[in-house]
């Protein structure tokens, strides 16, 4: 009893009575990164607020505490420190130093996720690793898709996911495929539908209420190339970009000359690609049909003042800050076709290859992520088991989107 005791003082850690807070710590010590996320999630759920200390111990959670936050903390394997009022406060004062790269950031709401992704039993949603990190870290979303969309739900949600989408219409250029085939065949028949001649016409409607949801103050994360064909959609702005073998009649032969780069977000002075799985040189992947190889370069995450540039320090916030790379149909970014305003947040050490880039946009924000799976999923259709990688610093940047929307709104510094 007596070392017990001890070893409470050493800790800092406070006895049951003398509890108010539960420290997350997300650096080496934490053994579920991406649960904690999920628990941090449901306690705002639950209309408590959360702690962000960015920059201390990997960007760990500060909350009050409870039994029951604690007995979530034991289910899901999240490991957690109770600290008493004095242990809080010199974390505080060690954060709030000013020489210190660190800040307090207030978690306040949980935002309602919609994740943008077809729906039938031609897809497996479960390759998608929003999807799938979302359900590993139980927290909750709603699929939505073109039909939801074009009848005006994205108002509901505060923060949307893209899956791995084509807005060109081109039907993801995967049409050897037979699940392809009907996929595209189903968009046709929404697109009649909802009276558009061409899917291409109706992806491009749907590329634009997700820009005007951004623009008044939703928050947009993209992967793979979602994030690409989105602005290629919105350049192209009903230009003919396709092929016949996609909409029955050829591309625009000037289409290249028509693209107006004002509509974009991220993205400026690309070239469209017509052969292969490439859809222009924003991808300046290899562009190999395995696209879930695992491989072997890095990329890393900018160092930004946690003080000052908030927000990127919040979507960059980890316990690992050089990442292993991961593939995708669009593996990663041209840097030379990224807008001068864009802020970088992980760049490759390969040359002229960025990861990972955001910027707000009206009253919004959205952020873009390149590759299919941080974890490197060995084939088409098998889902990545997070049970096996519960730190992934890739996965973790997800998250850190996810929860994004849940800050304390102040102007930025920057």
């Amino acid at each position: 009893m007596m070392r017990k005791i001890l070893a409470i003082l050493i800790l800092g850690l406070a006895t049951p009575a003398e509890a108010v807070s539960i420290l997350i710590p997300m650096d080496g010590a934490q053994r579920n990164h991406l649960k904690a996320y999920g628990l941090v999630y449901s306690i705002l759920k639950g209309d408590e607020s959360v702690d962000w200390l960015l920059n201390y111990r990997g960007g760990s959670f500060l909350t009050t505490y409870t039994k029951t936050a604690e007995s979530e903390c034991v289910v899901r394997g999240i490991s957690y420190e109770v600290l008493s009022a004095e242990k809080v406060n010199a974390i505080i004062q060690d954060v709030s130093r000013p020489q210190a790269n660190m800040n307090l950031v207030r978690l306040e709401r949980a935002a309602k996720i919609g994740v943008y992704s077809p729906k039938n039993e031609l897809i497996d949603d479960e390759t998608d690793a929003v999807i799938s990190v979302l359900d590993y870290a139980e927290i909750p979303y709603k699929i939505i898709y073109d039909e939801e969309i074009l009848h005006d739900s994205l108002g509901r949600y505060e923060w949307i996911h893209l899956h791995h989408e084509d807005f060109t219409g081109q039907h993801g250029r995967f049409m050897r495929r037979e699940s392809a085939v009907m996929q595209a065949k189903l968009q046709e028949i929404t697109a009649s539908q909802f009276g558009y001649a061409k899917v291409s016409q109706m992806k491009l409607d749907v590329a634009k209420r997700i820009k005007a949801y951004c623009l008044n103050g939703g928050y947009l994360f993209a992967m793979c190339s979602g994030a690409e064909t989105i602005d290629i959609a919105l350049a192209a702005n009903g230009v003919d970009i396709s092929g016949s073998s996609y909409d029955g009649d050829d591309a625009d032969p000037e289409a290249q000359e028509k693209l107006d780069f004002t509509q974009t977000m991220a993205f400026e002075n690309f070239t469209l690609e017509y052969a292969g799985r490439k859809f222009s040189d924003i991808n300046s992947g290899s562009g190999r049909p395995n696209f879930w190889e695992t491989p072997s370069s890095y990329f890393r995450l900018f160092d930004y003042s946690a003080k000052w540039d908030i927000i990127p320090s919040m979507l960059t916030q980890n316990h690992e800050h050089v990442i292993r790379e991961f593939y995708g149909q669009t593996t990663c970014f041209n840097k030379y076709l990224i807008k001068p305003r864009v802020q970088i947040l992980g760049e490759s050490t390969q040359e002229n290859k960025v990861r990972y880039i955001y910027d707000e946009l009206g009253k919004g924000h959205w952020t873009f992520y390149s590759g299919h799976d941080p974890e490197g999923s060995p084939g088409p259709g098998r889902r990545t088991d997070l049970n096996l990688h519960p730190h992934s610093p890739g996965y973790r940047l997800i998250l850190n989107n996810v929860l994004f929307p849940s800050a304390r709104k102040k102007k930025q510094k920057t």
